[in-house]
């Protein structure tokens, strides 16, 4: 691994990123043919909180967070930091004080391979943050890494740059020059699956509306009426 510091990495447009996020995680995942998506491992540390932005990416040692102090000098507004390790860590390598800092340079939130702890401070001053943990354990600052490389979570390959969207369902990637296209895709979802809704509200079955009825003879699936044995 290259002990190094990426400047000036290129960033999308945050007007367009906000276009996206508005739709959620499931429907962009969806919309992109169920890619991006950096699995069920990350969850938010509290519940509500949505976001998306421009990937900084840090790649750090487990249990050693000196990189993530690295990387919030490279931090700029509508950045969000996605930070992984060498090897799987479950220490609480971000908290508070981190989010302070990276407030101040106008981050949006935090994407973590790893724990994060004081939960209750960032609830209350409501910084994002997603995590594979949540842990009071303490880290050092001592080993080199990485800022602005090719990182992997999940099985999903993150490039700095990058737009993250994050909320309650999870955490997604989808890369910078493939924007335009998810914006276009996520909007045409979410027209159908509103015109679905409402189509549910008047009481139609997903049995019927997605075809799925004649389907289910071919699945084995039959009919009986209640004989009071059962």
């Amino acid at each position: 691994m290259r002990n190094v510091v990426v400047t000036g990495i290129p960033r999308a447009d945050l007007g367009r990123i906000d276009t996206l996020a508005s739709y959620g995680v499931a429907t962009v995942h969806e919309a992109l043919g169920r890619t991006g998506y950096l699995g069920p491992g990350l969850r938010p540390a509290w519940p509500g909180a949505r976001t998306g932005g421009n990937a900084v990416t840090v790649l750090c040692w487990p249990g050693d967070n000196l990189m993530i102090h690295v990387a919030v000098e490279q931090c700029q507004i509508g950045d969000i930091l996605v930070v992984t390790t060498t090897s799987p860590s479950t220490d609480g390598m971000f908290g508070e004080l981190f989010a302070t800092a990276l407030r101040y340079r106008g981050v949006r939130g935090v994407v973590i391979n790893a724990g994060v702890r004081d939960v209750a401070e960032l609830r209350a001053m409501g910084f994002p943050a997603w995590s594979a943990a949540v842990s009071a354990q303490g880290t050092v600052k001592a080993t080199p890494g990485a800022v602005n490389v090719p990182v992997t979570i999940g099985g999903q390959l993150i490039r700095p740059g990058d737009t993250i969207l994050a909320d309650d369902d999870g955490v997604l990637v989808c890369p910078r020059t493939d924007l335009d296209r998810a914006i276009a895709a996520s909007a045409a979802r979410a027209d159908k699956e509103a015109t679905t809704r409402a189509a549910f509200l008047k009481g139609e079955l997903g049995l019927d509306r997605y075809g799925l009825r004649e389907r289910l003879p071919a699945l084995g699936i039959t009919y009986e009426e209640y004989d009071g044995d059962r």
